[in-house]
Parts: structure tokens; sequence; C-alpha cells
């Protein structure tokens, strides 16, 4: 058989399936992931094979207490898979890995390779290595060996793309374990960055989302403390990319400048997700956060004056270590005075590793849950009154795809809004294809999503769905799998589990 017959024969019987959990920096990643392999020969798994590939790679999060459970749990149930399916691989990467290292092998023998977050781009000669050798690899390297966006990528979206521009973080959250498992940050440079965009806009994409682990902090490591707000700026002078957004800041580094780049620059859309996590000094204090509530608000307060129309969410952990009814209280005044559009709320969960996980004070389970239901119903009441105020208004909505579970019934399409609320409209006659954009009035509003059912008003086929059209065009013309280059994003996918207060959010 020659070289080329083996490459072929890969191809056809060589199929991978990626298992994400945890934050956006996991599922950027994954896409990392999935592009070393299909560059490597593999191809993708049909969707909802559940395991039944050659190789399954678990790109893993510990943030939560259980998150070795999971984890242990879901290579349980494929361990007598694998005794039946000769040469079957299975992978562990992300986090839990570059925590647990060696345990995993240890724990799951029949695991063949475990790697960690700095050197997400061997997997491919790990696998290949165990194969041969026929002995688990484990390699975890303590330092980054390459960014992530110098290697291959596998996007599932023509019109939207994430973009990292740092990697790591300087910060010591005693809730947090991120620092020690992702590293000190270390930030790109701007021309690379800004080359990256310019070649995704090339290729289609009109909506990028900035991405870093405390993403406005970029510049630290560059030694320039504006370097985030003309990063912002910078996008703002490439022709057709027509929407920016970034995740996750921290209150800390969010400056005047930045708030300035923000309201100046017309394709940064009015959005922000700005992480509270408790409304409490005293627990921002335990929680080694640099701000407090005065801090938060004023920020809010700044923002709302130069974008009136901007769209704040949050994160908040209920049942922190210590937290009193007093402190509780003081989250909700918090929630009220801000009126966030929504909020990803999060009982306070152990983990493992961090100096919270051993203070003193740990809430009871029954106590943390009654006083997360509160947070969750005010919540509720807020978004649901901040979406009425949408009602009337005339909305740019930028077609999506996947986003709404009911179109088909409904006769509808959804879309995100600049603020990136949720917009379910009424199907125009018209093609319009993810990627284009519609304008729509806003008819009705529920808690975590807009009506539009009136006619639609325009439709603008865009580069995007062009780009859509063709992605869509050479997948149904070629094998599952094919490494196309286009970006996955829009509002980026939604996130296969619930995002924890970690990794992109600080």
């Amino acid at each position: 058989m020659t070289s080329s017959d083996r490459s072929q024969a890969v191809d056809v019987q060589r199929t991978y399936e990626v298992r994400t959990y945890g934050c956006q920096m996991n599922v950027h990643d994954s896409e990392r992931l999935s592009g070393l392999l299909e560059d490597a020969g593999y191809v993708r798994a049909p969707e909802g094979s559940d395991g039944d590939a050659d190789v399954v790679v678990f790109n893993t999060c510990a943030v939560r207490e259980n998150a070795d459970n999971k984890l242990y749990g879901n290579l349980g149930r494929l361990a007598p898979r694998k005794t039946t399916r000769p040469g079957m691989q299975i992978a562990v990467g992300g986090c839990l890995a570059q925590k647990d290292r060696d345990t995993i092998v240890k724990k799951a023998p029949w695991v063949d390779v475990v790697f960690g977050t700095h050197n997400i781009g061997k997997l491919p000669v790990l696998l290949e290595r165990a194969r041969v050798q026929e002995e688990a690899q484990v390699e975890i390297a303590e330092s980054l060996e390459a960014f992530p966006s110098t290697l291959p990528t596998r996007r599932e979206s023509a019109y939207a793309a994430w973009v990292s521009i740092s990697v790591g973080c300087n910060n010591t959250c005693t809730f947090c374990i991120v620092p020690a498992l992702r590293g000190k940050e270390e930030d790109r440079r701007p021309g690379d960055i800004l080359a990256e965009i310019e070649a995704l806009v090339a290729e289609g994409v009109s909506e990028i989302t900035l991405l870093g682990q405390n993403v406005n902090a970029y510049g630290s490591d560059l030694g320039d403390r504006e370097a985030f707000s003309k990063l912002l700026r910078a996008c703002g002078e490439i022709e057709g990319l027509e929407r920016v957004r970034f995740t996750s800041p921290h209150p800390r580094d969010f400056t005047d400048d930045v708030i300035a780049a923000m309201a100046e620059t017309p394709n940064v859309m009015p959005q922000l997700h700005m992480p509270l996590q408790s409304g409490s000094d005293t627990v921002l204090r335990a929680m080694r956060r640099s701000y407090r509530q005065e801090r938060f608000l004023g920020i809010i307060e700044k923002v709302r004056a130069a974008i009136p129309h901007a769209a704040i969410s949050t994160d908040i952990i209920v049942g922190f270590p210590g937290e009193t009814e007093e402190d509780f209280d003081q989250t909700m005044h918090t929630v009220r005075e801000a009126r966030f559009a929504n909020a990803f709320t999060f009982q306070y969960s152990k983990r493992p590793g961090t100096p919270a996980a051993e203070m003193d004070g740990q809430i009871p389970k029954e106590v943390v849950q009654a006083r997360y239901e509160r947070l969750v119903a005010l919540q509720e009441e807020i978004s649901w009154e901040e979406n009425k105020k949408q009602v009337g208004r005339t909305l740019d909505v930028m077609v999506a795809e996947g986003e709404g579970r009911k179109d088909g019934a409904t006769h509808r399409l959804s879309g995100r809004a600049p603020d990136n609320r949720l917009v379910h409209f009424t199907k125009p006659d018209q093609d319009v294809r993810p990627g284009d954009v519609v304008t729509v009035e806003v008819t009705y509003a529920a808690p975590h999503h807009l009506l539009a059912e009136g006619p639609t008003t325009s439709v603008r086929r865009t580069r995007a769905g062009d780009a859509w059209e063709k992605r869509t065009t050479a997948a149904a013309a070629k094998p599952a799998g094919v490494l196309l280059g286009l970006p996955k994003i829009g509002v980026p996918a939604p996130l296969p589990e619930a995002s924890a207060p970690a990794c992109g959010s600080h």
C-alpha cells in the first residue's frame, strides 16, 4: 500500500468526536482540536454518534466540584465500547487533564492520551505514538507551546468567529483555579490579531468575538495599558467587519478609554458582559476581587451614559463561604440597581485546589438553594421588564443558525440584535440565510427573547450569507469533516454545558 493509499484509508476509517465542557476558551480550543485532527486525516463522526467514533476527545473543565466524577463516569461508559472496537482511542485534555495528569490513566487505564491546556497542538502526535507504542501517553506542558490561533481550525459557522487575543490570567480569585491551569496572561501581538480578523472577514465572517480569560486586561503583557481600547478602535477600521464583541472583562481593568472606544466605534456592539460575582464588599474581599459594589455600579452608570441602549449581563455566585443574609441582600440590591439584561447565576461549588474550598463558613446546601431561587426570580422579573422596553423598537437582526428550536413549527427565523438579545421573527417571503441581516419591529417581549411578529421591513443579503451558502454547498458535496477553514461563530454557538464562572467569566 502506498502512502497515498494509507492516507485515503485513514480518511475513510478514522473518525473523531470532541466533547467540550466549560467556558468559551474550551469551546475555542475544541475548534482547534477538530482542525488538528482533520488536518491529520481524521473525519468528523456524524452528529449523534455518542462515542461511536475511532477517536473520542474529552476537552475538560476543572471548575465544578464534581467535574472529575462527570469525566470518570463518561470514561466508564466508553470502556466496554472500546473493548469491542479494535483501534478505538480515547484522549483527555483541558483543565482537568492539566490538574490531574497521571491520575486519569491510573483511574481509567483504558485512556490512551492525556494532554494539557498548553500543548493541544500535540494531540495527533500523541495519538499516533500511543497507537505505535501501545501504551498511554501523558504529556502536560507547563507553559504555552504555541498560541492557539496558530493551529488549524475547524469552524462550523461561516458568519462569526472567536478570535483569541490572550491566554491565561494574572488574577488570584479565591474561587478560581484557572490561573494555576492556564498560566499567567500572555498577549498576542496586535498585528497578529488584526491579521487574523482581516483573513476571517475575507472569508465572509462579519462578526467576531474577542476572547480572553480577562479580555480587557489585554496589554498588561505588552506594557500598554490602553492596548485593549486601541484594539477595539482598530477593529472599527476593518472594512466588512460589521459586529465586534468581547468576553469576558474584569471590572478592575474596565477603564474609561474602553468605554469611549465602545461608544465611538460603530461596529463595536452595545453589549457588555461584566461579571459581578457578589454585591457584598465583604464577600468580594474574601473572593479577592479588586473592586467593590460602588466601583461596579459606577462602571455600569458610565457605560449607560455613553451607550444608552447597551445590554449588560453578568455572572453571580450565590453561597460563597461566609456569605451572610446581609451579604446576600447586598447582591440583591446591586442586581436591582444594575438592571442586568440577563445574569448567569451559579450556586457556589467547591473547586478543588482553590483557597475558597478550604475556607470556614461553607453554606448549607438548602440555604444556598433558597437564596439562588430568590435571585433567579428577581433577575427574571428585571429581564422581562428590560425586554419590554424593546417593544416598538426597530432592530437590525443578524440571522443565526440553530438558535430557534421552534422556528420550524412557528414559521419563524431567529437571530441576534446588536445588543445580543435573541429575536424570533416571522419568516419573510424572500430567501434569508444565516449571516444575512433583516430589519424588524419588536412586537412582544419574554424574559429571554423578543418576538417580531409583523412583516420584515427589509432583508440585506451579505457576504456572510454568501459564505454560509458556499460552506453548506461544499459540505453537501464532500465527505463529513472536510476542513473548510470557515469560522464558527455568530453569536458563537451556545456552549455545550452551562458556562461556569471561571475561564471566560472573570
